[in-house]
């Protein structure tokens, strides 16, 4: 399996993992799962040349935006896979490990931190909500579920597919 495969099969099944995650949690914590469709609506508006908004949701909706959040969300995903596998190569692929991933997984943690939470209206590591520390503390978590998620589906992907 070349590396785009093994890239798109590992994004696609971490992100679903952290989805998983953002279900699981409602009961668990009574926290909602994150709304894919006010990033795309962040997303639609950069066309119109707008990268920053006081706040997402008060922003007018763009036709599509749960789409475009959604694609959004598995495309990032199946690109940060696709770090992971271009700084640890074919060695990982053949035997993942849990170390790199969980790396990549934290590491992920910036794009929300210094670009979505920003560009949306929560400030710098949602330092604009109303509790910064618990929502810092959740993004942790759920990009470290992404890294487990990383690491699950890399091992699957080898066992499965051979590279």
């Amino acid at each position: 399996m070349d590396y785009l495969a093994f890239a798109l099969i590992t994004g696609v099944g971490a992100t679903a993992v952290m989805d998983l995650w953002g279900i699981i949690r409602r009961p668990l914590l009574g926290i909602a799962p994150p709304d894919y469709g006010l990033v795309g609506r962040w997303i639609g508006h950069m066309r119109r040349g707008r990268f920053r908004h006081d706040s997402i949701a008060a922003a007018p909706p763009v036709r599509g935006e749960r789409l475009i959040g959604w694609t959004a969300h598995y495309l990032t995903g199946i690109a940060f896979a696709a770090l992971l596998l271009a700084t640890w190569g074919l060695a990982w692929i053949q035997r993942p490990t849990i170390g790199p991933a969980l790396v990549v997984g934290l590491a992920t943690v910036a794009a929300p931190f210094l670009l979505m939470q920003p560009g949306m209206g929560a400030g710098i590591a949602a330092s604009r909500t109303p509790r910064p520390g618990a929502a810092r503390a959740q993004s942790l978590i759920t990009h470290a579920v992404f890294g487990l998620g990383l690491y699950a589906a890399g091992w699957a992907a080898s066992h499965w597919c051979s590279p």
